[in-house]
């Protein structure tokens, strides 16, 4: 029978290769300035971490269809990795440590430059259907950093991808939409981005990791509670 000092020892050797395997893929990022300065990331998340993605289904509630171009329209419906969840599912806490760790964050720090002192992680599972369409908006204010990643297989989903925009809201360029391919960028007055209305089949799976400040309201959205400081 297996012990809880050897569970907890697995589950210590999981999270630290997953935080070196976060520390590569943030190495081997992919640089775009066009129409603002963002990064792709291949295999952002631990496969054990994805696995747990895919296989949860909090129930049809929770899909959202077509929301007027704001997720705030259903905040009561919206899912994340919350402590309760985290602690249900062990590919969960693992991968919430590891983008958590003082590792992933000066990771993120080298290749971005923004500074993640005080900031509180934020893990939201997005599950789009047809009819989903998101307005223009920039997340500028009290989110510090953004990776939205893709988890979905269809055979469409490379076009599933987030909008990135011009001020007008214009698109621009598409991100991708392949399985496990993240894009990231710091929250600014021109990172404009949304996504246009286009058919979805099946379910439009992500997951939308945030890193946000003390300001930040809705602190049951966060994965360990509400970053303290200035």
């Amino acid at each position: 029978m297996t012990s809880i000092k050897d569970i907890l020892e697995t589950m210590t050797a999981t999270g630290q290769n997953a935080i070196r395997d976060f520390q590569q893929v943030m190495a081997d990022a992919e640089l775009s300035s066009v129409p603002f300065e963002h990064w792709t990331i291949k295999d952002v998340l631990p496969v054990d971490g994805c696995d747990a993605l895919v296989e949860w289904s909090p129930g049809d509630e929770h899909l959202m269809g077509d929301t007027g171009g704001r997720r705030e329209t259903r905040n009561a419906t919206r899912v994340f990795v919350d402590p309760e969840v985290r602690a249900r599912d062990a590919r969960l806490e693992v991968m919430a440590q590891a983008l958590d760790s003082a590792e992933a964050r000066a990771a993120i720090t080298r290749l971005c430059g923004v500074s993640l002192d005080n900031t509180a992680l934020r893990l939201e599972l997005s599950l789009d259907t047809d009819g989903f369409w998101l307005e223009p908006h920039t997340d500028i204010g009290a989110k510090k950093l953004t990776l939205l990643v893709a988890l979905s297989s269809s055979p469409d989903a490379d076009q599933w991808g987030t909008d990135l925009m011009d001020s007008t809201g214009v698109s621009v360029k598409r991100s991708s939409g392949r399985f496990n391919t993240g894009t990231m960028f710091v929250p600014g007055t021109d990172t404009w981005h949304g996504f246009v209305r286009r058919p979805i089949s099946g379910v439009r799976r992500g997951l939308i990791i945030n890193f946000v400040d003390s300001s930040w309201r809705a602190v049951h959205e966060l994965a360990f509670g509400p970053a303290t400081g200035a």
